[in-house]
C-alpha cells in the first residue's frame, strides 16, 4: 500500500503563486504514475496533470503552460508548481498514486483558493 501526504495550499491572489508536495510512503517503488486532481466547490474532481516513471508528464488543458508537476529527487515526492492561479483554480487538490498493479492511493486533499 502507498500512503500519500499532500501540503503547500493556501490563499493567494490572482496570478500568484503555490507550489503544492505530496510525499509518498510505504510501497512507493510500486507507484508507475501519479497525479494531481482537484475538485472545485459544487464541482466533480477533475485530473490537472499526471506524471509517469519515465518522466512523461500531461495536462489538462486548463492548466497548461501555468502548471508544472515533478518528482523530487528520490522520486518519493512529487510537486505541483502553479503560476498565474486563476479564481477558477480555486479547489481541493488532492495527489493520487498509481501502482504496476493498477491500485490506487488518494491524498487527504489541500486547499487552494484564489481570490479576484
Amino acid at each position: 500500500q502507498v500512503q500519500l501526504v499532500e501540503s503547500g495550499g493556501g490563499l493567494v491572489q490572482a496570478g500568484g503563486s503555490l507550489r503544492l508536495s505530496c510525499a509518498a510512503s510505504g510501497s512507493t517503488d510500486s507507484i508507475n504514475a501519479m497525479r494531481w486532481y482537484r475538485q472545485p466547490p459544487g464541482k466533480q474532481r477533475e485530473l490537472v496533470a499526471s506524471i509517469f516513471t519515465g518522466g512523461a508528464t500531461i495536462y489538462a488543458n486548463s492548466v497548461k503552460g501555468r502548471f508544472t508537476i515533478s518528482r523530487g529527487n528520490a522520486k518519493d515526492t512529487v510537486y505541483l508548481q502553479m503560476n498565474s492561479l486563476k479564481p477558477e483554480d480555486t479547489a481541493v487538490y488532492y495527489c493520487n498514486a498509481q501502482t504496476l498493479r493498477f491500485e490506487t492511493s488518494w491524498g487527504q486533499g489541500t486547499q487552494v483558493t484564489v481570490s479576484s
